[in-house]
């Protein structure tokens, strides 16, 4: 699928993020811990969202999807997710704690997902360990079994998935678990609180140690996840490269702090309010330095946005990617428009010039194809991103949003051609 892209356009107008694909995929993971009905409301339209209600469907659960509203209902019949789905996202491996702590075994495949570097999942493996679990590798597929009970676990690193996994776990094991080290994210608030409304009991989250208190059974819940930070993040990113002025509702102005800080020192006029937050771009871009940290801290997911807003800056930024080793796969795509960035190991020095032409690029992985749209906004003529498929893993209808900020972007799908 191609993305064709007319740029210097300048954004204006209002927009509404969607539901956050970060909080729907653990939370449509943690479904798998009640046999209740579970109703989970305003899931975006996207291809990781689908990717998992099919896996969780084909583990035995009955799902009814109307409109935009969810229902699941029922035991998994199934421990062992298909490959062919688990290899697609990284998320899908956060079905094996539930599935663990459900039916005491599971057999899952290594997990794919973006290709933006190694994300280890021995995080995952030890705590489970630390609650009982045995586990073996058989060839690609990673199987575990046993009674889980409360543990005392430390993280290594802050990890956000491994958090999630180990909080599902523990949720109906016996006995108390402290998860030491624990990733900070709002998202890991948001499956909390939605394990708590099915009558888990769970405190800290958000917090470095969080108590998770076991129980027998979990109900049914009706629950509404937190909004896309990073979508909103996105859509800021982009108010700002195009010297427009959008207002983006539907969010949470504390989640997007470190966003809203850096936009401001690079020069844009941000004004915000209970749910929604005002972007004026600056005449002006000034040069950053930024390095991604976990949350609190500058999110590696808009990385790559702010470095295509960068490209244009008057003077030298620079980005310094501490999360992932291998997340510049971009960087040679925007040099195709005609920034000057250069890598020195985890570092890049984004040298701003005065204007980007348009040029035929490719989307490497989800974000990647958000900073090269937003690069696009800002260049001169007409932009064509192709692999923009990569785009629906995590955005609900960003073309048609964009659009209706004054943007020119239309889709078209590939044609094949095979040479004999």
């Amino acid at each position: 699928m191609n993305m064709l892209i007319n740029g210097k356009k300048e954004l204006k107008g209002q927009i509404e993020v969607s539901t956050s694909k970060n909080a729907c995929l653990p939370i449509l993971a943690a479904s798998l811990l009640s046999d209740e009905p579970v109703i989970i409301n305003n899931l975006p339209a996207i291809d990781d969202v689908e990717v998992i209600i099919e896996l969780i469907r084909q583990l035995g659960v009955n799902v009814k999807m109307q409109e935009k509203t969810l229902e699941l209902t029922g035991r998994p019949e199934q421990a062992a997710p298909p490959y062919e789905l688990v290899r697609r996202i990284r998320a899908s491996f956060l079905v094996m704690g539930p599935l663990l702590a459900r039916r005491g075994s599971v057999r899952i495949s290594f997990p794919g997902g973006c290709a933006i570097g190694n994300r280890p999942i021995d995080l995952h493996l030890k705590g489970l360990q630390v609650l009982g679990a045995q586990i073996k590798q058989l060839g690609g597929d990673i199987i575990a079994q046993g009674k889980l009970k409360g543990g005392h676990l430390y993280l290594d690193y802050p990890s956000v998935g491994a958090t999630e996994n180990l909080i599902m776990a523990a949720s109906l094991a016996a006995g108390t678990t402290y998860i030491e080290n624990a990733a900070l994210e709002p998202e890991i608030v948001d499956l909390a609180n939605f394990i708590n409304s099915m009558g888990g009991n769970i405190i800290g989250a958000g917090t470095n140690i969080i108590k998770i208190t076991g129980v027998k059974k979990l109900h049914g819940s009706n629950y509404t996840p937190i909004p896309d930070r990073i979508e909103a993040g996105t859509f800021m990113a982009a108010a700002a490269a195009s010297r427009g002025d959008v207002t983006i509702t539907n969010i949470v102005p504390e989640h997007l702090k470190a966003i809203t800080a850096k936009l401001i020192e690079s020069g844009a006029e941000i004004i915000e309010a209970e749910n929604q937050i005002r972007v004026k771009g600056p005449h002006k871009i000034k040069p950053l330095y930024i390095k991604t940290l976990p949350y609190p801290g500058f999110p590696t997911d808009m990385q790559a946005q702010f470095m295509a807003y960068l490209s244009n800056a008057e003077g030298s930024s620079i980005i310094t990617e501490s999360v992932f080793e291998n997340r510049f796969m971009h960087v040679q795509e925007l040099c195709r428009l005609g920034a000057s960035i250069k890598i020195e190991g985890r570092t890049a020095v984004v040298k701003g010039v005065k204007k980007l032409e348009g040029a035929i690029v490719k989307a490497t992985d989800l974000r990647a194809g958000a900073a090269l749209c937003i690069a696009a906004l800002m260049a001169q003529g007409t932009t064509i991103i192709t692999e923009s498929e990569h785009i629906d893993r995590g955005y609900e209808n960003l073309v048609e949003k964009l659009n209706s900020l004054g943007a020119e972007i239309i889709r078209k799908e590939t044609k094949r051609c095979i040479t004999v």
